[in-house]
């Protein structure tokens, strides 16, 4: 007998474009996966009151460096070449295995409770061959949907992202594969996070993209951001040496040029933008609409909880002002009304199921479906700051917050439930604020050793 879970009356904005909105109705899950949606549904079930909530698909953060949580806040002012000295030059040598834990299992409950159902933990943190058991047992024991991206060590700036001559080690790339990720269906799945041309020499370039492909599992790297690599011309580059593919997400693109857009997008290559880190630490514009252009479907995704909120809705609002803002400049300049502007439900769209498309999830999350997994997301729109409802899209891009997310199911399973993490909160914390305590004090002994 299956384990059944009946939402009844919600407002349901499924993202499905078969389906589209429902003002009140019902959605069935049994066991892991989203058996019925429909006006109203009678069944044997747990019934779930979901009037006066809106009810939509998990949020996907598709690129987040999850280890940082113990270190949430510390550069609030940090441009992006600051945050390569404050964070991987300072913190990031420092870090054992057990803070990796600690910060993944509490940056991943963050998601849960934010209604991230779906997290690309880019990991470029694995000093030691312990530390990415330690991310992953982190992001298990949160119970998040979560695709692990095997990133570099990071126990030296200069060797790590200066013309590096270090390849990302392919026998441990492939222990974590055939240990974690021996079979496809699971909550986790993997990738290589890779720091790509300008950051590393072409040998190493060449030997990690070669790695991730002869081990079946697709790349993620950062391109055209910030001072420095907002000039590498990474996309040429990659193109050069014969690497792009669909396998591969770049990060933010905030500098590309028209070349460049065109090369990605005939190669079948996704998009991450990082709306609030790019605008707030220099990356760049955040090039929302303009990959749009190109007939890319962007996602969004948090970045860093060092120097920004961990949520959707922060990204959701940044990215939607951001570009509306420099679309208005360009057509003030020609004295014209604005046209072409972002709307509230493309934007949900780019948070949910463009999120899942980029993350290789999309036939699993990302939209209420019957047939995919129920990774499902109650507002409660009854809060202050979001009643009375008008538009139900617009009450959750532009009104919500992380306080009214109400509950959140990943597979069918509660992980938030009236308000509340289904979760040991007091143990995560406990076991973060332990980890911050730890690095400011090894930072401390760093600094005062003579040099």
């Amino acid at each position: 007998m299956p384990n059944r879970i009946l939402l009844r009356g919600g407002h349901i904005l499924t993202m499905d474009p078969q389906l589209g909105d429902l003002p009140k109705g019902d959605v069935l899950i049994e066991d892991d996966k989203i058996a019925a949606i429909e006006p109203q549904i009678a069944a044997d079930a747990e019934v779930v009151d979901a009037s006066g909530r809106i009810v939509i698909p998990g949020f996907v953060d598709t690129h987040r460096h999850t280890w940082e949580a113990a270190i949430r806040g510390v550069a609030p002012n940090a441009t992006l070449d600051d945050y390569f000295v404050d964070v991987l030059d300072t913190f990031a040598p420092v870090y054992t295995a057990e803070d990796v834990y600690a910060s993944n299992l509490a940056g991943a409950l963050e998601c849960l409770n934010a209604g991230i159902t779906t997290l690309v933990d880019w990991s470029h943190i694995n000093n030691t061959p312990d530390h990415p058991d330690a991310g992953i047992r982190g992001l298990q024991e949160a119970g998040i949907r979560a695709q692990y991206a095997y990133g570099s060590a990071n126990t030296s700036l200069a060797d790590y992202w200066f013309e590096s001559k270090i390849v990302i080690p392919k026998d441990d790339v492939r222990r974590i594969r055939d240990t974690y990720f021996s079979s496809s269906g699971g909550l986790l799945t993997m990738a290589l996070a890779t720091r790509g041309p300008g950051f590393c020499t072409d040998d190493v370039v060449r030997a990690e993209w070669e790695m991730a492909r002869d081990l079946g599992i697709p790349i993620t790297v950062h391109v055209a951001m910030g001072r420095l690599a907002g000039r590498f011309g990474m996309i040429k580059q990659l193109d050069g040496l014969g690497l792009l593919g669909a396998d591969t997400t770049y990060i933010h693109c905030c500098y590309f040029s028209e070349e460049e857009w065109e090369l990605v997008a005939r190669s079948g290559g996704t998009v991450s933008i990082a709306p609030q880190v790019e605008v707030q630490m220099g990356h760049g514009w955040p090039p929302v609409a303009k990959s749009i252009e190109y007939g890319l479907r962007p996602s969004l995704s948090i970045d860093v909880v060092t120097t920004v909120p961990g949520d959707m809705f922060t990204q959701i609002r940044s990215a939607f002002g951001t570009d509306r803002a420099r679309r208005n400049e360009v057509y003030w300049q020609k004295n014209e009304a604005a046209e072409g502007h972002l709307t509230a439900r493309q934007m949900l769209e780019i948070a949910t199921l463009n999120g899942a498309h980029v993350a290789g999830l999309e036939d699993r999350t990302g939209s209420l479906t019957v047939g995919k997994q129920a990774d499902i997301v109650l507002i409660d729109a009854g809060a202050i700051n979001i009643a009375p409802v008008h538009d139900a899209v617009a009450a959750v891009t532009l009104c919500a917050d992380v306080s009214n997310v109400e509950a959140v199911l990943v597979a069918g399973e509660f992980r938030k439930r009236d308000g509340k993490l289904v979760a040991d909160v007091a143990r995560a914390r406990q076991l973060v604020e332990n980890s911050r305590d730890r690095l400011l004090g090894a930072v401390a002994s760093r600094k005062a050793v003579p040099a």
